[in-house]
């Protein structure tokens, strides 16, 4: 077992593995960010929604139970790093939300669709990942740098939400019965209006929740048994694809957890539309339409990486570190969102507040 465990292939084996579920499970469920936002804006229908957020809640407690055992220790991560930038996750949010309605889906969700033969969805894939390599460490960094070295400032401990309140003189167990209040108000919000009947939601929502623990459970133990640095992460789908691409143009060196996390999802949703003869192959109408796949692709791409996550990055794997910047970078995504979806279904990007 120490000799799988030490072998430089476990890490992306584990994101491979987890991936699979992934897809498996927002396939047969049909789950997507931007699906659940719109259904609950223009729908009235939150389903999707209570899912995501029972994910979120999952992920929260699956982690923090892991954590305080002492089963992983996730203090090295990025999502805790006490320098933030605020204006980096306002404005990388935005450009996500709104890249995200321009094609329909987010990173998560567009990896799905390609794995069910949509070939929109590799526009929207490449496009990103490219923009994201390309706003990690290409020509784009320039800016984000730039950014960083303007704006972003330095919490007194971490951006856990917890050592934040106790950086604002709240003592220690009074921050954790704040915390502990707010998340069981969200929980009640969750299971509201229905939502306890509904078993397949129920089942998609704890089970994500569960492959983002996971995540840091794995990548936490593999650093152990590693000769190389493991980057400790759970989740995210917007870098990932374009380490994929680069993987896949040069070969250099072994994929990380990441990587294999990206084509496990791809193969998972193939596996349960291949069973379900539902493979189709969808390309774009029209110019018109490949244009706004690919302009969508390209703000996601840098938005993500502005906002240092996606839906899933940001609002799964960061919240379930207590990370304040898992609120700023959600609601700056589902804005973008909005205003996205106003301005092709109204027409303008601030219709909705006419309404």
């Amino acid at each position: 077992m120490s000799e799988l465990l030490e072998s430089a292939w476990a890490v992306p084996i584990a994101g491979l593995l987890c991936g699979i579920v992934l897809g498996v499970v927002a396939r047969r469920s049909n789950f997507c960010t931007l699906t659940s936002l719109e259904r609950h804006w223009y729908s009235e229908d939150s389903t999707g929604l209570r899912t995501w957020a029972l994910a979120a809640v999952t992920a929260l407690l699956a982690t923090q139970l892991l954590w305080y055992n002492g089963t992983i220790d996730l203090e090295q991560s990025f999502y805790l790093s006490p320098q933030i930038n605020v204006v980096n996750i306002i404005i990388g949010g935005l450009l996500f939300g709104f890249g995200m309605a321009l094609v329909g889906t987010c990173g998560f969700g567009a990896l799905v669709r390609l794995g069910s033969g949509s070939l929109r969805s590799l526009v929207i894939v490449v496009a990103m990942g490219l923009m994201a390599l390309s706003t990690q460490r290409g020509t784009m960094s320039v800016f984000r740098e730039w950014s960083n070295q303007h704006f972003a400032f330095s919490l007194p401990l971490s951006q856990s939400a917890h050592d934040v309140l106790i950086a604002f003189g709240a003592p220690s167990f009074v921050a954790s019965i704040a915390l502990a209040l707010a998340l069981a108000f969200f929980v009640i919000w969750i299971f509201r209006s229905g939502f306890m009947k509904q078993s397949a939601a129920i089942f998609t929502g704890i089970t994500i929740g569960c492959c983002i623990a996971f995540g840091w459970f794995a990548t936490s133990t593999l650093q152990g048994f590693q000769f190389d640095p493991v980057q400790l992460e759970a989740g995210s789908f917007v870098l990932p694809p374009g380490e994929l691409i680069f993987q896949a143009l040069f070969a250099k060196g072994i994929p990380d957890y990441g990587v294999g996390l990206v084509v496990g999802v791809i193969l998972g949703a193939f596996a349960v539309s291949f069973a379900e003869r539902n493979i189709r192959w969808e390309a774009c109408d029209d110019a018109r339409e490949l244009s706004r796949h690919l302009a969508g692709g390209l703000l996601m791409g840098t938005g993500g990486v502005f906002a240092s996550g996606c839906t899933i990055g940001q609002g799964l794997s960061a919240f379930s570190l207590l990370a304040i910047s898992a609120p700023l970078a959600i609601i700056s995504i589902m804005a973008g969102a909005r205003l996205g979806l106003s301005y092709l279904i109204e027409g303008s990007p601030f219709a909705f507040s006419k309404t």
